[in-house]
Order: structure tokens, then C-alpha cells, then sequence
């Protein structure tokens, strides 16, 4: 069994390169190493003609053969690739996810010859990947997340320079510290404030009002700016002894919702609600009223409730209102990203004042 405990075991027995992926005898010494995780993804979709850029499936490519299939990697590194899933990214798990960080916090500690880890992903929920391993993976060296927005076979795919800027970027001196990145279409975006913007876009992954940390050219990979929040090596968060995570959940807000749902996650035991709030992360008198009962339930039965916003820009915070009731305010934080800090925080406490210090920090 590797170091990837939850991989399927098909995949994980036969498909790895155990030594660099073209082979020991070419490898250069004096080039970093490199190890490259595969989960699938659009960069590993195919589709039955150069023209399908919509109808494609997913996670079809290996790993092995998307690093084969850009032979200038050669040029900036030695590359060793592990095949974890091969899916598309709306089927990513939680279980994945700790396998990820559990499997690199491993290779960096096993080996400080490794210059930097490569994951390539499908975009539709890499932010969500990006931001839980930005909070649990406990080295300075450059994790880099990386997919594409048209499959391997089409015209003009860009997976394959996102693939060598990712690589790039994870030998880069100066990615080190800042955080797990996500690279695609030449720019470079820290894992906490980036967000997908756009269905089919090459461009789509931008960090709204705050932007890029920096860009890969032909010359060199530039940062410009560097996030102020906590995370990896400073970071308290440690999964390495979870096999599962608290359970957390989100509810959209509009006008007059339907508070079923919200009842419905607390009889099921949920251990966390986040509210995508209207404007400012605003609750309607509805969902109040739903929310009124369960923070009236038993300490142990409570779940903790985040609040977030729908607008994709701006802060939430803290208003006496929804203090006094016991809503946490997530800041800069989008639903999705509000619901990975929330998970990570209940592994460590249940306390209000601890959790809304979190969501400050984090």
C-alpha cells in the first residue's frame, strides 16, 4: 500500500512512477524533484473529436501520460507521479482530500530533496482542494494546484502549459511560504481568495477585489504580493490522525426560502451550517426563525452556524444581531471556502469565541 492510503487500489498499484517518469537513466541530477498528483479533471478529459470542448468525460487521462505528454518539463525538473483518483471534480471527496494532505505532509517529510508537489484537478472544485491543503499541509514548500477549462484532445487545449507552469512554479525559490497557489492561464492565485468565475473561460480562476499573486512568462515565475492569513506551516489544523471529517453543510439564501432544508440538516445531525447570506451575509426573518430552534437545542446537538455571502466580493461581519443568536461571521470567505475552515475548526472546538477568532486568522 503507498503512502495514499484511501487511493483505489487499482490505481494505486501499477500506475505509479516510482522513479522519475522518464525513466532514472535521463533523469539530471542537478535538476529539483517533483512529484506530480493525479486526481483527474478536465486537464485529463477526452473527447471524441478536437471540437468537443463541452461534451467530454473527465478524468480519463493518467496522470503519467499528461507529464509524457509535455516533454519541456525536462527542462525545470525530475517528476515522479502518483495516480490518486482519476474523477471528475464535482466527485471529489472528503476522503480525498485527507488523503492529499496526509500523502504530501508525507513526501515532504520523507524526502527535503522535493522541491514542490503538483496536483492536477478539475476545476469545479478546486478552490475547495486548494484552501483545505493552504490549511493542512505543515511545509513552506510549494503545493501547486493545476487543471485546465478544455479536455487533452481539443483545439488549442491549455492543460499542457498550465501543466508546465505548475511545475514551474513549484520549483520556483520565491513559491516558497506563500501558501498552496493555484496556476492556470499564466497566473498565479492564492488558494484562499481565489474562486472559479466562469463556466467555460480560460481565465475563469481569478481572486475577486484582492488578485493575483503574480504570473508565469517565458523569463521567469513573479510574485508581486503574498496573502497576510495564516496557513501551512503556521497553521494549527492537523488531519494526520482523522479518517473522517465533522459534517458541514451550506444553505442558499433568497427571498422567502424554503427553511425545510435547514431543519432537515439539523434533525440529520449536522455539525455545521454555513448561510450564503443576501448582501452583507443577511439572514431573512424565515431562516431566523429556523435557526432560533436550533440554537435553542441541547450544547451537544447544536450545530455551529457561519455566516457567508452570495455576492462573491466583500466582507461579513459581525453584527450584535446575529452575535447574540450565535452566528459566526466568515469574513472574506465564499460558502464553500467557510464550509472548509468551519470542518477543520470543529476537529479542534466547539467554542464560539475560538471559531470567529478562526475566521478572523484563517
Amino acid at each position: 500500500m503507498n503512502r495514499f492510503s484511501f487511493a483505489v487500489a487499482a490505481l494505486a498499484s501499477g500506475l505509479t512512477c516510482t522513479t522519475p517518469c522518464w525513466g532514472q537513466e535521463q533523469a539530471r541530477t542537478d535538476l529539483p524533484l517533483v512529484w506530480v498528483l493525479s486526481t483527474g479533471g478536465t486537464i485529463a478529459g477526452a473527447g471524441a473529436s478536437s471540437t468537443n470542448l463541452a461534451e467530454y468525460k473527465g478524468g480519463t487521462i493518467l496522470g503519467e501520460q499528461l507529464v509524457k505528454a509535455v516533454p519541456e518539463i525536462q527542462q525545470y525538473a525530475n517528476v515522479k507521479v502518483e495516480q490518486i483518483v482519476n474523477v471528475g471534480s464535482p466527485n471529489i471527496t472528503l476522503k480525498n482530500l485527507l488523503t492529499l494532505a496526509n500523502g504530501i505532509n508525507k513526501i515532504f517529510a520523507e524526502d527535503p530533496k522535493v522541491a514542490g508537489v503538483v496536483v492536477t484537478h478539475g476545476t469545479n472544485t478546486m478552490e475547495e482542494t486548494a484552501y483545505f491543503l493552504n490549511l493542512t499541509i505543515k511545509y513552506d514548500r510549494p503545493v501547486v494546484l493545476v487543471g485546465a477549462m478544455r479536455p487533452s484532445t481539443a483545439i488549442s487545449a491549455d492543460g499542457p502549459l498550465n501543466l508546465l507552469n505548475a511545475v514551474r512554479t513549484a520549483t520556483s525559490p520565491e513559491a516558497r511560504g506563500k501558501g498552496v497557489l493555484i496556476v492556470m492561464n499564466d497566473e498565479i492565485n492564492g488558494a484562499r481568495d481565489v474562486t472559479k468565475t466562469n463556466t467555460y473561460r480560460v481565465e475563469t480562476f481569478r481572486s475577486p477585489e484582492l488578485g493575483y499573486l503574480g504570473y508565469i512568462d517565458e523569463d521567469k515565475v513573479t510574485f508581486y504580493r503574498t496573502s497576510t492569513k495564516r496557513h501551512t506551516v503556521n497553521s494549527e489544523f492537523d488531519v494526520s490522525g482523522l479518517r473522517e471529517l465533522p459534517k458541514v453543510d451550506i444553505v442558499y439564501s433568497y427571498i422567502e426560502p424554503n427553511v425545510t432544508m435547514v431543519r432537515a440538516l439539523h434533525e440529520s445531525g449536522v455539525n455545521g451550517i454555513v448561510f450564503a447570506g443576501t448582501g452583507a451575509g443577511l439572514i431573512s426573518n424565515f431562516e431566523k426563525e429556523a435557526a432560533k430552534a436550533i440554537l435553542s437545542s441541547p450544547s451537544e446537538l447544536k450545530p455551529v452556524l457561519v455566516r457567508s455571502n452570495r455576492t462573491g466580493n466583500g466582507r461579513v461581519i459581525g453584527r450584535k444581531e446575529y452575535d447574540d443568536l450565535g452566528y459566526v461571521a466568515a469574513d472574506t470567505l465564499n460558502p464553500q471556502k467557510s464550509r472548509i475552515l468551519l470542518m477543520l475548526a470543529l476537529t479542534r472546538t466547539k467554542d464560539l469565541n475560538e471559531i470567529r477568532r478562526m475566521f478572523g486568522e484563517y
